[in-house]
């Protein structure tokens, strides 16, 4: 990483800020001055709101960025340099392995939230299930915003398992290893809400990912088949048996299903209310349908 700085003595947060953007809007990062102050904050251990008034970085800081600069130039996503994303208002570890939780999934699991918390203003205890959790996010989200809601997350990669493991130690989550169409066993009918965001993205068509999100995160968490609807068409029917009359299930899907996700609890037959959303930048990215 190169460009003036101040002569003679080591640059400080406004040098190194402005030296990281540079160096990130030079590899075509999308949000370079965001980057760059993220991974400063990170490298000096001090928050964003705090970071104007930081003392003057010492080498062993300035090292450290610099090789975080180099790392998020090269592709590596920010959260796995940083170890950390937020969602909603949880704190979550991820690394290489696990999916890094999306803004857009927010939306979904508000509404989960929203279902959640009705019920337990109604004097229920309901049962909420999350398939395919990887981090563990969305469970641990609606676990601590629903205290009431006793809240059950399936993972089967042994990757992302370690990730949810640690993201769910502490939270009232009970977590099962093992496939997401079969699990949790014994509770057929006795489910009052299903969230997933299970992988949905297809091998050909629909909305490009970028570079960086296939190189660098699970495939496993991502592609599902041609049309990437191969795991939801299994989703469907084992989230209909999960669910007891009335209970709710929203997943997400890309954007270039926005018919035929829907179309798969439409032709399942058992299922009523079903619903496509859109997400913040108005494109078309969960469903949510209540069990006939």
């Amino acid at each position: 990483m190169t460009g003036p700085d101040v002569v003679g003595r080591q640059p400080g947060v406004a040098g190194l800020l402005g030296l990281g953007s540079r160096r990130l809007a030079g590899t075509g990062s999308p949000t370079p001055a965001a980057d760059a102050r993220v991974l400063l904050c990170h490298a000096l251990d001090t928050e964003p709101s705090r970071l104007i008034l930081a003392p003057p970085p010492d080498p062993e800081q300035v090292s450290r960025y610099r090789e975080l600069i180099a790392a998020r130039a090269a592709g590596t996503p920010v959260q796995y340099l940083t170890g950390e994303a937020w969602f909603r208002s949880e704190r979550i570890e991820v690394g290489p392995g696990v999916f890094i939780p999306r803004p857009e999934t927010e939306l979904l699991v508000g509404e989960a939230v929203a279902e959640a918390a009705a019920r337990v203003a109604a004097g229920e205890s309901p049962t909420v299930i999350d398939l395919c959790t990887g981090s563990g996010a969305m469970a641990a989200a609606l676990a601590r915003e629903v205290p009431g809601a006793r809240v059950h997350a399936v993972e089967a990669d042994p990757d992302a398992l370690v990730w949810a493991r640690r993201n769910l130690a502490g939270c009232a989550v009970t977590l099962h290893e093992g496939d997401a169409v079969r699990l949790p066993e014994g509770m057929d009918g006795l489910v009052d809400i299903v969230m997933a965001n299970p992988p949905y993205l297809p091998l050909t068509g629909g909305e490009p990912a970028s570079r960086q999100v296939v190189e660098t995160e699970p495939g496993a968490a991502l592609f599902s088949g041609e049309d990437g609807l191969d795991l939801l068409r299994d989703l469907v029917p084992h989230a209909a048996a999960l669910l007891r009359r009335g209970g709710l299930f929203c997943f997400e899907h890309d954007p270039s299903q926005e018919a035929s996700a829907p179309g798969l609890l439409a032709a399942d037959g058992r299922w009523e209310q079903i619903e496509d959303h859109r997400d913040l930048a108005g494109r078309s990215r969960y469903v949510t349908a209540r069990r006939s």
